[in-house]
């Protein structure tokens, strides 16, 4: 394995000497290539990154990906494996919401040729043979359809939030829950955003609508979350007709709402972008499509002591990417796959990485908040479409290939 390193130096608050690491090693040629692809499930242990469905372009036509297969990449080894699904997998699907939990993989909305869905699976990942099951309720009602919504879990259940999807003319009741989408409404049924918050109960096999207080946000979709502790995280999405940058957080032991209100330079409204917790105190912001629909290739580091987004540089701001994925994975890591770099129809696969020690944050200086595009971002029509299979570390790109690279996040600084 060669290694290379790229040293910057800054003095900006507690972090300084960022250095990027790039590990290159070569892949068996027995090793299976991964699909490129956006919009799938993916969700990370200490050990692998588990990805599901999604779609691709192929020809110029959009084509949603296997169903009965999972891939599955060793996070040491640097490898990928592809395992069938047995049982009753769900359909072809993007814009799902994924986590593990109790080693299932759970995979709930999203959308399919029928349009979007309400249906919960769960894949075994301990069973060797992966089976799927369609989970069933014994009480409760499940959600309205959705996609592109978000998840988190707390205390053994999954706590699901907005997203995008129909609704009966009936069940539109509150206004402030549901923000119908004026282009889209058909005999009785309309489409729209909505900001409820619903509660999986896997044991009892229970749903609940949560009643929250306070300050709920703007019903939205293609937002981004995370979790520390007892709290849930959601930075940005798209509202109506816009995208947004505010960050909100909810307290599950109150379910409790409150808009966490930043000081400083903050990141431009967006949307398909994520947000990875990194420290008790830190949430991670990757990419994502601008207002003015520009694909993001910025990283900020957010301060939950101080409320203060960082915006941190790296080398590859000139290759953006949109609805990708980013789980945690061991010793902090977080680790992007898949996504569009140029445009939602051309997906490449990556797995990034970026490490930041205490000591090695790159801030980017001055902060101040993006006016304008950086001139790399101006121009996002570029596109490669050669096929590779080197596994790469710490390499964001936007060619279409099988290329894997991998992000570090330490920020002991940042608890």
């Amino acid at each position: 394995m060669a290694e290379s390193a790229v040293n910057y130096s800054s003095n900006v608050g507690e972090c300084s000497n960022s250095k990027l690491i790039m590990a290159e090693s070569a892949v068996k040629a027995v090793e299976p290539q991964i699909r490129e692809r956006s919009g799938h499930a993916a969700a990370a242990d200490r050990q692998h990154l588990y990805i599901w469905g999604g779609y691709a372009s192929v020809a110029d036509q959009e084509q949603f990906l296997p169903r009965d297969e999972i891939w599955i990449y060793d996070l040491e080894r640097g490898s990928w494996c592809v395992r069938q699904v047995c049982g009753s997998a769900p359909p072809p699907l993007s814009g799902s919401s994924s986590c593990l939990l109790d080693g299932e993989l759970f995979i709930f909305g999203g959308c399919s040729d029928d349009g979007q869905t309400n249906e919960l699976y769960s894949i075994s990942l301990g069973d060797g043979r992966f089976t799927c099951r369609r989970v069933t309720h014994r009480s409760g009602s499940p959600p309205s359809p959705r996609d592109k919504l978000c998840c988190w879990l707390h205390e053994g259940r999954i706590v699901f939030f907005g997203g995008y999807g129909p609704k009966l003319l009936r069940e539109v009741g509150d206004l402030q829950s549901f923000t119908v989408d004026e282009a889209s409404w058909a005999d009785g049924v309309f489409w729209g955003w909505n900001n409820e918050t619903h509660q999986f109960d896997p044991e009892r096999r229970s749903w609940t609508e949560v009643q929250t207080t306070g300050g709920a946000p703007a019903p939205r979709a293609a937002h981004a979350s995370a979790t520390i502790g007892c709290k849930g995280f959601i930075c940005g999405g798209r509202v109506k007709d816009t995208r947004t940058s505010d960050l909100h957080c909810l307290d599950f032991s109150s379910w409790t709402w409150s808009e966490i209100v930043c000081s400083g330079a903050s990141p431009t409204g967006r949307s398909w972008h994520t947000l990875t917790a990194v420290s008790h105190t830190a949430l991670f912001l990757f990419g994502g499509l601008s207002v003015d629909c520009r694909p993001m290739s910025d990283v900020w580091i957010f301060n939950l002591e101080t409320n203060h987004w960082m915006k941190m540089k790296h080398k590859h701001t000139h290759r953006p990417r949109l609805w990708h994925t980013a789980s945690a994975g061991a010793d902090a890591d977080v680790v992007v796959f898949g996504g569009s770099g140029d445009n939602i129809l051309l997906m490449d696969t990556v797995v990034s990485g970026l490490h930041l020690s205490p000591h090695q944050c790159v801030p980017d200086s001055p902060p101040a908040a993006e006016t304008a595009p950086p001139p790399a971002e101006q121009n996002t029509a570029h596109t490669c479409t050669h096929t590779c299979t080197a596994v790469t570390h710490l390499h964001i790109h936007t060619h279409t290939c099988t290329e894997v690279t991998h992000l570090q996040t330490h920020t002991p600084a940042l608890k």
